[in-house]
């Protein structure tokens, strides 16, 4: 049981890191996007892909 635990947990782990990066990625804060994922985990993923580029004031991406 304990085993199931700790695997369900660097799981979600991974997940928030693999979210900041791609947060980053995006020009959005890493670090918010993996403590945001650290608590709605799969869901934060589901919003990240469908955020766009963060652009800058003339339009283009960053």
């Amino acid at each position: 049981m304990t085993s199931d635990v700790n695997q369900y947990a660097v799981g979600w782990g991974a997940l928030a890191l693999i979210n900041a990066n791609i947060a980053q990625l995006k020009g959005r804060s890493g670090l918010w996007w993996f403590l945001g994922s650290l608590i709605a985990g799969p869901v934060a993923t589901f919003f990240l892909a469908f955020v766009e580029k963060e652009t800058n004031d003339s339009g283009n991406a960053r």
